[in-house]
């Protein structure tokens, strides 16, 4: 037996398999690669084995790049392309501040809790509050993956179904205003309602909002 050839990170190792095992069983590597030479001889095994030797560094820094290019490709599907510009970070900032100030500014219920209070069945809760949403008679807002229904949406003189005059305010919005946004708007004051707020108004003037509504499209579509 014999060493065909050495390299600084890869020795072969040329002879039957009872001198290799025994070479091997003083060996510190943590891998080895077989090849068995069924013809050929020892002269033959001898060249494969310099042809091996030769190329295996030159593989390993191969796959050693792959392996380097691989991870910088995940690193960079990560991290932003760009640095988020101040104007961002300042947008970012006033949009979380309106969502807090819209959350902490009225009751929002899971449809399982509309359900509990209208006396809806138990089985499946959502499935009324997600069809009054897709008849526009309530409108949700999604939050974390979960639609909250607003509290001044619905009526509790009706077994706390939809006021029917919310309908009419969504009917005046249309497809202008998401979830958020109409939360926004009955959130904020409203000059047409004297400075009040239209969640506070909708039980008790509820033509004054859907006069409020439309004032507030007429007035976009003249701006």
């Amino acid at each position: 037996m014999r060493t065909a050839h050495q390299t600084p990170a890869f020795a072969t190792l040329v002879g039957s398999p009872q001198e290799v095992k025994s070479r091997l069983e003083k060996s510190a590597a943590e891998q080895v690669i077989v090849l068995p030479v069924t013809t050929g001889g020892a002269q033959r095994a001898g060249l494969l084995a310099q042809a091996v030797a030769s190329i295996a560094t030159f593989l390993d820094e191969a796959l050693g790049a792959q392996n380097e290019q691989t991870l910088k490709a995940l690193v960079n599907a990560v991290v932003p392309k760009v640095p988020p510009t101040p104007a961002l970070i300042r947008e970012a900032s006033m949009i979380a501040r309106s969502r807090k100030a819209v959350l902490d500014g009225a009751d929002w219920l899971t449809a399982a809790q509309v359900a509990e209070l209208a006396g809806l069945s138990a089985n499946n809760p959502s499935t009324q509050p997600n069809k009054w949403k897709r008849q526009h008679q309530i409108f949700a807002l999604s939050h974390n993956g979960v639609d909250y229904y607003p509290g001044y949406g619905l009526d509790p003189d009706t077994g706390f179904r939809p006021r029917k005059e919310l309908k009419a305010v969504l009917e005046v919005f249309g497809d202008r205003k998401d979830g958020w946004g109409l939360a926004y708007w009955f959130l904020a004051v409203n000059s047409f309602l004297g400075g009040r707020r239209p969640q506070d108004v909708l039980a008790v003037e509820p033509a004054q909002v859907v006069a409020a509504a439309r004032d507030e499209i007429e007035d976009v579509a003249h701006a």
